[in-house]
């Protein structure tokens, strides 16, 4: 049985349905914020939408979700290489 830990939490892998980096943007509408790709940021955003936040996010179950939330995509991208490595070990 495979484990996982992001942040002190731990998630055993046969369990996650989903497990996603995401950036988190401003939709305009009062403080409401939606999840992108980072490849739609990367892509097709072009300076056009206003970041507020990066994440890994986990699915268990179809109502379980975990946010991990970071300021930067540096953050974001070093939490990407702890995970990596935890899956790869």
């Amino acid at each position: 049985m495979k484990i996982i830990t992001i942040e002190n939490k731990r998630f055993n892998l046969k369990d996650i349905k989903q497990l996603y980096p995401a950036v988190l943007v401003r939709t305009g509408y009062k403080n409401e914020v939606a999840e992108m790709s980072l490849e739609w940021i990367d892509i097709e955003a072009k300076g056009r939408v206003e970041i507020e936040g990066y994440g890994l996010f986990i699915r268990i179950g179809e109502e379980e979700k975990h946010s991990f939330l970071y300021n930067s995509r540096e953050e974001l991208n070093m939490a990407i290489s702890e995970l990596s490595l935890q899956l790869n070990s």
